[in-house]
C-alpha cells in the first residue's frame, strides 16, 4: 500500500470516473486502474463497483476512502512541519470567510496583518458555511471565519467576537424615528433576506419570531444588494452591525438597533486540530482581536 495508491482511490471516489481521476493525478488511466486493482487485491475487498457507464463506491470502499483522506492529510503535515523552519509567517495563509463577514472584516484585519506579518499574504475563499466546512476538512483552506454553530469532528474553534444584529429601514419608513425595536415587530413587515443557503439568514429567522410568516423576499448572495433594495423602499432587512459602520452608511437607509434582548451571533475561527500552522493561526486571531470592539458591539 502506497500513498500514491491512496491518492488514486480518493481521486476516483471524488470523480466517479477513472479517466477524470487519472487526469487529476497526472497519470495514465491504465496506470491508475492497475494501481487501484492492486490495492483492492492487497486488501481483499472491492472499493469500487464498475460498469460501462458509471463507477460507484462500495460501502466498505467509502470507509477506506475516508481513512485514506485522513492518512494523506497527516502525511502532508510532514512537509509543512519541515517548512516551519522557514517561518510560517512568510508563506500564504488560506483563509475562508462566509459572505456576511468577509466584506466587513477583511478591510479591518488586512492592514493589521500587513504590519505584523508583512510576508504572509492571505489567500481568500469567500463562500457559504457548508462549502467552507468541506474545504476545511479536505485541507483546501487553513482556517475559516464562520458563525456558530459549527461543530465539526476534527475541527477546533477559537472565539473571536459577538456581533449584534440591527434593523435597517427606508429613511421614510414609520420606524425611522425609533431608537430601538423588538425582534418580534418584524413579523408584520416585508423583510429582505439572503437565500436559505446562507447560515446568516437562518440565524435571523430564528432570532425574529414570526418572520417566516411575513412573506419576506429572499435575495442573492450580497448584503450590499439588500441594502440597496431597502434604500429603494422594497422592504426592510436585518444586517450584522459590522455592515452598518460609517464606511457603509447610506443616506437613504436608517439603522435601528434592537432592544437590549436583541439577537446577535458568535463569530469564531475554525481550523483542523491537526494543523501545524499554529503561529499563523495565532497571528490572524491576534489581529482580529486588536480591532476596536466598538465595531461589533
Amino acid at each position: 500500500m502506497t500513498l500514491s495508491e491512496l491518492r488514486f482511490i480518493v481521486a476516483v471516489g471524488r470523480e466517479k470516473n477513472f479517466r477524470k481521476a487519472a487526469e487529476k493525478c497526472f497519470v495514465s488511466q491504465p496506470a491508475l486502474s492497475l494501481a487501484v486493482k492492486k490495492l483492492e487485491e492487497e486488501l481483499g475487498i472491492a472499493i469500487f463497483e464498475r460498469s460501462r457507464t458509471e463507477v460507484s463506491i462500495t460501502q466498505a470502499g467509502q470507509t477506506i476512502i475516508d481513512q485514506a483522506i485522513v492518512v494523506l492529510d497527516e502525511a502532508s503535515k510532514i512537509k509543512e512541519i519541515a517548512q516551519q523552519g522557514d517561518g510560517q509567517l512568510k508563506k500564504p495563509f488560506k483563509l475562508g470567510l462566509i459572505y456576511s463577514i468577509a466584506p466587513y472584516l477583511l478591510p479591518l484585519i488586512i492592514p493589521l496583518l500587513r504590519k505584523s506579518a508583512p510576508d504572509m499574504p492571505l489567500e481568500i475563499e469567500e463562500n457559504i458555511t457548508k462549502i467552507l466546512e468541506e474545504k476545511l476538512k479536505k485541507g483546501a483552506i487553513d482556517a475559516a471565519i464562520v458563525a456558530l454553530p459549527f461543530d465539526i469532528p476534527g475541527v477546533e474553534v477559537v472565539d473571536l467576537y459577538e456581533e449584534p444584529f440591527v434593523t435597517i429601514v427606508p429613511i421614510k419608513h414609520p420606524w425611522a424615528s425609533n431608537k430601538t425595536i423588538k425582534p418580534q415587530s418584524l413579523a408584520n413587515e416585508k423583510v429582505l433576506l439572503l437565500d436559505n443557503t446562507h447560515c446568516y439568514s437562518n440565524q435571523v429567522q430564528e432570532a425574529c419570531p414570526g418572520l417566516l410568516k411575513a412573506g419576506e423576499i429572499q435575495s442573492g448572495n450580497s448584503l450590499e444588494t439588500i441594502r440597496s433594495m431597502v434604500a429603494s423602499n422594497l422592504g426592510i432587512s436585518v444586517l450584522p452591525k459590522s455592515a452598518t459602520t460609517l464606511r457603509h452608511e447610506s443616506p437613504l437607509v436608517k439603522v435601528i438597533p434592537f432592544d437590549k434582548l436583541g439577537p446577535f451571533r458568535k463569530v469564531v475561527l475554525a481550523y483542523r486540530k491537526s494543523s501545524v500552522k499554529k503561529d499563523a493561526l495565532e497571528e490572524v486571531v491576534r489581529s482580529i482581536k486588536k480591532i476596536n470592539t466598538l465595531t461589533f458591539n
